[in-house]
Parts: C-alpha cells; structure tokens; sequence
C-alpha cells in the first residue's frame, strides 16, 4: 500500500519548510503539488536521501498505528 507524504510528516522529523523545499528543488520535484496532494513514498524514496528515509519512515509508522 502507497503511503502519501505530507508536510505533517515533515514537521513530525524536526525538518523546516524552507529545508524541505530547498530538497525539492534539489530533487525536480513539485513543492505545491505536494502541499495541495502530497507525494507517494516511492517518490521521496527514490532521491536517496537520508532525511527523506526518515520522513518516509515516520509515515509509514504512522499509517501503521491507523
């Protein structure tokens, strides 16, 4: 199952916004688009980055816990 990426994931990882837009623009990918809609966790995945496997881990912990 596809969990979706929200900024609330990001605030849960201690992260800023300005930080993680600067991290869209440093990965191609659409910062309103992810406001409005967020992203799939393979998106985030796919960059490789650290601090996104945290974002994306928080998430999937948090789809668990329903």
């Amino acid at each position: 199952m596809t969990v979706t990426i929200e900024m609330r994931h990001v605030r849960a990882a201690r992260m800023c916004s300005r930080g993680a837009r600067r991290f869209f623009n440093q990965h191609n990918l659409d910062w309103n688009t992810f406001l409005s809609e967020g992203l799939p966790t393979e998106v985030i995945e796919a960059t490789g980055d650290p601090n996104a496997q945290k974002v994306v881990a928080i998430a999937r912990e948090e789809m668990k816990r329903g």
